[in-house]
């Protein structure tokens, strides 16, 4: 005859002893794991950021014009640079409020894991070794560059196919090894590679003639063109592009909140370009426009700053500091700057390129 309903609820378990145990483990297990996120969550870079007043970037130690380098003055510009500046105005109001820390390759990664920088936003490749493996999070793609190569003019050599059996001057520490290694491969060029710790002494091999090309980001020999040389035309960069590098800010992992914020100012600057958004327009547009991707662009629409723990008008504040990315970018690296580049991949989605933001709604 089956117990009745009531007789079995008043009986005990005979399988809760072993269970009870179990039973305790999971429940610790969640406890744990939500203790765990809590801590993403909590926010601390953004908090100490707010506490000092002030966001510690990471830039480049080798002054790479257009992406982070000083002026004369001392001012530290650059596409990096202003990604650090739009960072600092969406957080503190004032892009001035940010301390620049010059890194070589060998230390950049360090001093991010360390937490000595809050941002690393230094023309580093983001890469899938880079953001699981180092304790380190990708944002979002600020540049899309490409490895190539330099040679000088008088060499005649035109095509990076004739480079078969040359010496390539690199840096160490850099991706630039071992593309340079897969391409020399891949192509039976048996490429020999003249690598350098240091940057500097890496410029000066190539420039005393010491290889036949100087391999790196086309952003950085575009530079190096630009600054070291006299008569940029005694140097020509090869059309072959051997490897992708896309480019962007990179942050310690395991703060979410902040990783948003860096993340969300890229994109939001790449978004005010696509709607029109730009720094001499912004002020109009926030007392007249009634689209809701521009408001919110803005700071008049849905309030998207308290989702990121800021202000309303965090994005505004990034525009009025730096412009929209596309004003980034041409003040920085474009054909009216010394280095001359094409927008290219750089262009936005609509336009032929690859900047495609995610959506700031």
């Amino acid at each position: 005859m089956p117990t009745p309903p009531s007789a079995r609820a008043a009986q005990p378990s005979r399988l809760s002893p072993l269970l009870r145990p179990l039973r305790l483990l999971r429940l610790a297990g969640a406890i744990g794991c939500l203790l765990a996120c809590a801590g993403v969550h909590a926010g601390t870079t953004l908090d100490a950021v707010r506490s000092r007043g002030q966001v510690v970037c990471g830039v480049s130690s080798n002054g790479l014009l257009g992406l982070s380098a000083q002026g004369p003055d001392g001012r530290w510009q650059g596409l990096d640079v202003d990604i650090c500046r739009a960072v600092a105005a969406a957080v503190l109001g004032d892009g001035e409020k940010v301390r620049y820390v010059p890194l070589s390759n060998a230390a950049r990664f360090t001093a991010l894991q360390a937490g000595e920088i809050d941002v690393l936003s230094r023309n580093t490749t983001i890469t899938l070794a880079r953001d699981a493996s180092m304790g380190l999070h990708m944002t979002a793609v600020a540049f899309y560059d490409t490895q190539g190569f330099m040679v000088p003019a008088r060499s005649k050599i035109r095509s990076a196919r004739q480079l078969k059996d040359k010496t390539v001057c690199v840096q160490q520490a850099t991706t630039t090894v071992r593309n340079l290694a897969e391409y020399s491969r891949n192509h039976r060029l048996e490429l020999k590679t003249l690598a350098f710790e240091n940057f500097d002494d890496v410029n000066t091999a190539y420039f005393a003639g010491r290889c036949d090309a100087y391999s790196g980001d086309m952003s950085q020999l575009a530079s190096l063109r630009a600054r070291l040389v006299a008569s940029p035309d005694l140097h020509v960069l090869l059309p072959e592009i051997i490897a992708k590098e896309p480019l962007g800010p990179m942050v310690k992992r395991g703060d979410q909140e902040w990783t948003a914020v860096v993340r969300w100012v890229v994109y939001g600057l790449i978004e005010a370009e696509e709607f029109g958004v730009t720094q001499a327009n912004l002020e109009q547009l926030r007392a007249t426009s009634q689209e809701p991707a521009v408001q919110r662009i803005v700071g008049t629409g849905d309030d998207l700053g308290k989702l990121l723990g800021l202000e309303r008008d965090w994005l505004a504040r990034a525009i009025r500091t730096t412009g929209n990315y596309g004003e980034i970018f041409e003040r920085n690296l474009g054909r009216n700057t010394p280095l001359g580049l094409p927008r290219g991949l750089n262009s936005l989605w609509n336009k032929g390129g690859l900047h495609y933001a995610l959506p700031v709604r």
